[in-house]
Order: C-alpha cells, then sequence, then structure tokens
C-alpha cells in the first residue's frame, strides 16, 4: 500500500504552514482572475503537446512512468518529464520553486496537509467538467475546495481502520468492537489470549497524534472548526483525549513502544495485537513475517468503533493540481484527467497498490478481491477533511503533544484542550 515513509514529509509540513501562508501567496506567480476563481474555461479532447514538467514525491508516484503508458501513446507529440523527491524533502522544495516562479506544471499533493497551497495565486481551479466531483469519495474531494473553489482532483485514498490479529481474537472468543465502550475489553481479551498489550498505539506524540484525536472529537460529536473560528476546548475533545488515553491507562497499550517503524514487527510477533492504521500495513505482513500466507491466516480489518456520534475517519492519499504560472496548462490538466480516470487509478493499484479515489474503481476484481480491504471502502465512506486552512498541521501538532502528557497523566484532558484553544486562537486560521 501507499508508502508509510511519506510520515516524514507531513512532519515536515506541520513546520511549515506558516512559510505556506506568507511565503507562497504573494510570491510574485501569476495570479488568476476573480472570474477564474469559479469558472475555469473547460479542457477539450484534443491531443496534449509540449513539454509537461511533473513533480511528485517518490512512493506511490514512482511507477507513473509505467502507468502513464497509454497516454503518452495517444498524445505522442508531449513529452512528460517527471522529478520524483524524496518525501521528507518534498513539500519544501515544492515551496521553494513555487516562491522562486521555477515550479512545475503538474504537482502532486497530499490531502490532509495541502491547505496552504489551496490558493488562485498558487494553483489553477479545476476546469469545469474535467471530473466528476462525485466520482471521488467526498471527503477526498472536499479536502481540495476551498472557498467554493476546487484546486485539486484526487488521485488515491486511504484512511484509518482496525488492523487486528484474528487468530487471537478467535482463540478469545471476541469479535472487533463497534463502539468505544468494546474497545478496551476487546484489547485485554487479546492480551489474555497471548497478546502482550492488546494494541500497538502510536507514541510519536505529534501531528499524527493529533489527527487521530481530532478524529475521535469527530466521533464524540465534536468540531474543530466553526464559522472560521476554532472549536477545540470542547466536551467533545475532553472525550476524544480520555477515550485515548484510556488504552494507555488500561494497561491495554504502552506509551514507551512500539515506534512507527516497530509496530509491524510487533504485530506480527504478538508484543501487540492491534493496530489502528492506514491500509498499506496488508501488503507488508508477510514480509514482516518472513512467510507467505501469513496474513492470510492471522490478520481481520474491522472499520473503526464508533464513539457517541460516530465512527467517522479522516481522509487522506494522494492529490494532484495544477500551478497557477504552468506555460502548458492544457496539456497539465489531460494529465491530471487520465490519471482520474477509474481505469488509470486501477492500473495504479495494480502496479503499486494504490487504493484508488475514485468510488467506482473498487468494484475492479483486483480490489475487490482482496477481503482485507473491504473495512478500508467501508471506512472511506464515511470520512472528513481536516480544515483547510493554513495553520491545522501546526494545530494538529500542539494537540499531539497535549495527548502525550493526558496519555501518561501529567496533565488533565480539560487542560489539555484548553491548551490546544488557546495555541490555535494565537494562530488564527491563516485567513487572509
Amino acid at each position: 500500500m501507499s508508502n508509510p515513509s511519506r510520515r516524514g514529509a507531513l512532519k515536515l509540513t506541520a513546520g511549515l504552514a506558516l512559510l505556506g501562508a506568507s511565503a507562497l501567496t504573494g510570491c510574485g506567480r501569476g495570479t488568476q482572475t476573480a472570474a477564474a476563481k469559479t469558472s475555469a474555461t473547460p479542457v477539450g479532447n484534443g491531443p496534449a503537446t509540449g513539454i509537461l514538467n511533473v513533480w511528485a514525491a517518490q512512493g506511490d508516484a514512482d511507477v507513473l512512468n509505467k502507468v502513464i503508458k497509454p497516454f503518452e501513446a495517444a498524445n505522442p507529440k508531449l513529452s512528460v518529464k517527471f522529478t520524483l523527491i524524496p518525501n521528507a524533502e518534498y513539500y519544501t522544495k515544492l515551496q521553494s520553486a513555487i516562491a522562486a516562479g521555477k515550479g512545475p506544471d503538474v504537482a502532486q499533493f497530499f490531502p490532509e496537509s495541502q491547505a496552504q497551497f489551496l490558493d488562485p495565486s498558487i494553483l489553477r481551479a479545476v476546469p469545469d467538467g474535467l471530473v466528476d466531483p462525485d466520482s471521488f469519495f467526498k471527503s477526498l474531494w472536499d479536502a481540495g475546495v476551498t472557498g467554493g473553489v476546487a484546486y485539486t482532483v484526487p488521485w488515491y485514498a486511504y484512511t484509518y481502520a482496525l488492523v487486528y490479529r484474528s487468530d487471537l481474537a478467535k482463540k478469545a472468543g471476541v469479535e472487533a468492537p463497534t463502539t468505544w465502550d468494546g474497545m478496551v475489553p476487546f484489547l485485554k481479551a487479546l492480551q489474555k489470549a497471548g497478546a502482550g498489550h492488546g494494541l500497538g498505539a502510536d507514541i510519536g506524540w505529534d501531528v499524527f497524534n493529533g489527527q487521530d484525536v481530532a478524529m475521535y472529537a469527530w466521533q464524540a460529536g465534536g468540531s474543530l472548526l466553526s464559522g472560521g473560528k476554532w472549536t477545540l476546548d470542547t466536551p467533545a475533545m475532553v472525550d476524544a483525549l480520555k477515550y485515548n488515553a484510556s488504552f494507555f491507562t488500561s494497561g491495554t497499550a504502552d506509551t514507551s513502544g512500539p515506534t512507527f517503524l516497530d509496530a509491524q514487527p510487533y504485530f506480527v510477533s504478538g508484543r501487540t495485537a492491534t493496530m489502528i492504521t492506514g491500509p498499506w500495513v496488508i501488503g507488508q505482513l508477510d514480509t514482516a513475517a518472513k512467510k507467505d500466507g501469513w496474513t492470510a491466516s492471522h490478520v481481520a480489518t474491522a472499520p473503526l468503533p464508533a464513539g457517541s456520534s460516530s465512527g467517522v475517519s479522516f481522509s487522506a492519499g494522494g492529490s494532484w493540481g495544477v500551478l497557477a504560472d504552468s506555460g502548458n496548462a492544457d496539456a497539465a490538466w489531460k494529465f491530471v484527467r487520465y490519471l482520474a480516470e477509474p481505469s488509470t487509478q486501477i492500473a495504479q493499484y495494480k502496479a503499486y497498490s494504490s487504493l484508488p479515489a475514485v468510488v467506482s474503481a473498487w468494484g475492479d476484481r483486483a480490489i475487490k478481491g482482496q477481503p482485507l480491504l473491504g473495512a478500508f471502502l467501508t471506512q472511506l465512506k464515511n470520512t472528513r477533511a481536516f480544515p483547510q486552512v493554513t495553520t491545522w498541521q501546526q494545530v494538529a501538532t500542539r494537540l499531539g503533544k497535549e495527548t502525550e502528557a493526558v496519555a501518561k497523566g501529567t496533565q488533565s484532558a480539560a487542560k489539555a484542550a484548553a491548551n490546544v484553544q488557546a495555541y490555535a486562537e494565537s494562530l488564527g486560521t491563516g485567513a487572509k
């Protein structure tokens, strides 16, 4: 599945959010007119020509040169030039290039952390009729929309679900929990069946923990931003922080491990028995176990347990945007349109296991025949986009740090919620 090393790029993004809000917006790029923000010229069906410069992060884009061969064959007078950049450096280099007016025609983005780029001085509005917005998972499309204008087109998708040791669950005589109240008892049952800890929790105490707790706040009926104002010091956020902490205070998760890179070895060895994670792990567990077929006989998946309001998760993945000063926008949009076609996204899945952002593509037998992916499809249909404001990554990072104090018992959930609210208000939303 999607390369988990991308976490490094997102950690970097949190520290660059303010740079994105200030340096990029007024960087001297050609600004679109007000009319162009709401209505772009439709893209025709003629052949694409010229040179097209495409930038992407290493990982899912590594196979693009193979995936687009039919597109190149249909457009013989077009030369596509790829620049693949290491994940941890990608946004930094892209921001620098944009600020210098030397960006590519097309760039890859990550829906969960692209808000600082959603501006007409940086990206062109998606042309009318280029794609059908309703063909994508709604939250992924929404992640590219601000001020009623769409700036990016979804490419691949992922979200979080439960991945657990089915053999230990069978031994314990338990099924995956469907509510928060059932989570700790389920984890304790797995421990009685032989697991060291029921849950291999994320202990990075960073932007990812912040995203997790934000997701739990949604599940408890809360919001993160309402009417342009942060809504983080709420009963729902307090409940979310307490729920996250319950894994540690109950002894079903450990504040000292596993680290992110240890998560799969711990899971395979039985030191942990459950992960709240993305679909990329499914294709990697046989390797971690050093045994073909281990996953099929030891692993099951399920949608996330629901809080008092819902079992909603967050949407993430990859998307594409065309830069405002692209010298070949016509070819750029034709390239993006091709990557948004169901058949192309299926080809991308077959080449790299990138799960489609187009809902209909999940009906292809290559994906539908993978039983462990079913929970992720169910969950993707119940997702939300994180706030499309430039300071969200910083707020999520602070929330992750506050989460650590609550999990370790050095701070109350109410105090943590108040702290992150005050911090968020001090940053604002980056709105101009």
